[in-house]
């Protein structure tokens, strides 16, 4: 599975953006989809991710309430909102899939990644 994100740009602080990621193909079983994001000088770290048999998206306690991951079956395309941007989000923004196989088998799919900067 190959994934492509989009939707990065130059924002003002307190703005708006929406990042898509698509994978290659459809994706079955048990698997993780996730947003993460890696800001200058620091470590990548997590987002949001939504487990295949979980009830919904979990979200970084810096993001909550303002940003909203979500999926669109038909479209087969993961979406992450993103409302109020603030400076401190500014990062290259990835999305992942892990993928469980039944013989146990993992394996993950990153996307190259979409710059988002906000600007103060």
């Amino acid at each position: 599975v190959q994934v492509v994100e989009s939707g990065g740009g130059l924002v003002q602080a307190g703005g708006s953006l929406r990042l898509a990621c698509v994978p290659s193909e459809r994706i079955f079983g048990t698997n993780i989809m996730g947003w993460y994001r890696q800001g200058p000088g620091r470590q990548r770290e997590s987002v949001a991710t939504w487990i295949s048999s979980g009830s919904g998206p979990t979200y970084a306690d810096s993001v909550k309430g303002r940003f909203t991951m979500s999926k669109d079956n038909t479209e087969n395309t993961i979406y992450l909102q993103m409302n109020s941007l603030k400076p401190e989000d500014t990062a290259v923004y990835y999305c992942n899939i892990r993928s469980f196989a039944r013989d146990g088998e993992i394996s993950d799919a990153w996307g190259q990644g979409t710059q988002v900067t906000v600007s103060s």
